[in-house]
């Protein structure tokens, strides 16, 4: 269970750096820097869920998947940010940002899953 928080909080750390590397480069004024911080999580949980589909319930799969990459993703942001670009009157932009990070993260988890089913042998 430490181990778990600990990983929750240099996922949470590692996010914000993510977050805030990409809005700074990107200069736009929709959330960018959260649409990537959520597929990357998405690509990297997937690859953890295929990787460990065949395996039994282990330390190492909690640690980096609740912990680390639970930590790391945020679509609780990503739904704040959708309504604030409403609120903004910004409604193409919220309805992409929320439908493009639906699409892309199912999209990339379900790659990845395929991805880490192959690395496992699976």
């Amino acid at each position: 269970m430490i181990l778990i928080a600990l990983a929750g909080g240099i996922g949470a750390a590692a996010r914000f750096l993510v977050d805030g590397a990409v809005q700074r480069r990107t200069h736009s004024a929709t959330p960018v820097g959260t649409l990537v911080v959520n597929t990357s999580a998405c690509l990297l949980i997937g690859l953890l869920t295929g990787w460990a589909s065949g395996a039994t319930e282990s330390t190492i799969v909690g640690v980096l998947g609740t912990g680390l990459l639970g930590g790391y993703s945020t679509f609780s942001t990503a739904s704040v940010e959708a309504a604030r670009l409403l609120l903004e009157g910004r409604v193409g932009r919220a309805v992409a940002h929320a439908a493009g990070m639906l699409v892309l993260g199912g999209g990339i988890g379900w790659i990845g899953i395929m991805i880490g089913r192959v690395l496992a042998g699976a």
